[in-house]
């Protein structure tokens, strides 16, 4: 995988970064968006592929991004498909400064240090080229005003994006109700997109989905009763968890 073009994690978490504050919007579900980024990424990279509302592995070679590696290794090791809901409920400790810290290193944002109350040293991040997160912007933007089905990866982030509660953050108001609802409805232009953010609103709502006939699936099938607690990640690698605990991300 070229490192020419950025990936849905990177994309997802620019999109969040708030320019104003330099703090990242909806952090805790932010942190289930950034793990099935990951999934989608890896199906659109043909690693893996969606099995009803599993995951399976289809091609276990390396794609040439380690976190995106990390991720396949841990599914491949699993040995068969992994409900989606169980991965993305699963702990991903750092694997949002992972992200951040990525970005930084590729001169796309600049950590910026601070302090809460005066004593807490906190790391806020500001984009260094804005130009990025417009393009980012501006394709949901013309997805949702054109009405024209998008390309799997625009149609994939609109998904996340609403899963992870970013349409009041881009479409705030009652000005951007109507954006915000074809926002949500972009969620049926990419299976895998579907299934993913649909796994990640079912872990936020504490629910484990019952299985779907199919990765199209849009509808929410038997939220209610079907409550177990998520099947943890095992033997999640060190390097996501590098910088959690250096430095604190205002939140």
């Amino acid at each position: 995988m070229g490192r020419s073009r950025r990936t849905l994690p990177e994309e997802l978490l620019l999109l969040a970064l708030d320019p104003a504050t330099g703090t990242t919007a909806q952090p805790q579900s932010l942190d289930l968006g950034l793990a099935g980024a990951q999934l989608v990424e890896l199906a659109l990279a043909g690693r893996i592929a969606p099995d009803g509302d599993r995951i399976a592995v289809v091609v276990p070679r390396p794609t040439g991004d380690p976190t995106l590696d990390c991720a396949l290794e841990l599914l491949r090791r699993r040995g068969a498909p992994v409900r989606a809901v169980h991965w993305i409920g699963g702990p991903r400790l750092g694997l949002r400064q992972t992200y951040l810290s990525h970005l930084e290193r590729c001169g796309m944002v600049a950590a910026v240090p601070g302090q809460m109350c005066g004593v807490l040293p906190t790391t806020r991040y500001q984009a260094t080229d804005t130009a990025i997160s417009r393009e980012i912007r501006a394709r949901l933007d013309s997805a949702i005003r054109t009405g024209v089905p998008p390309d799997p990866r625009t149609a994939a982030l609109a998904a996340l994006a609403h899963a992870v509660g970013l349409g009041k953050h881009l479409y705030p108001g009652n000005e951007g109700r109507s954006s915000r609802s074809r926002l949500r409805d972009l969620i049926r232009h990419d299976p895998m997109g579907g299934l993913v953010a649909h796994a990640v609103m079912d872990v936020q709502n504490g629910a484990v989905a019952q299985p779907r006939r199919g990765p199209a699936a849009t509808g929410r099938q038997g939220a209610a009763g079907a409550r177990s607690a998520p099947e943890p990640a095992r033997g999640v690698p060190m390097q996501q968890r590098h910088g959690s605990m250096a430095r604190a991300v205002a939140h």
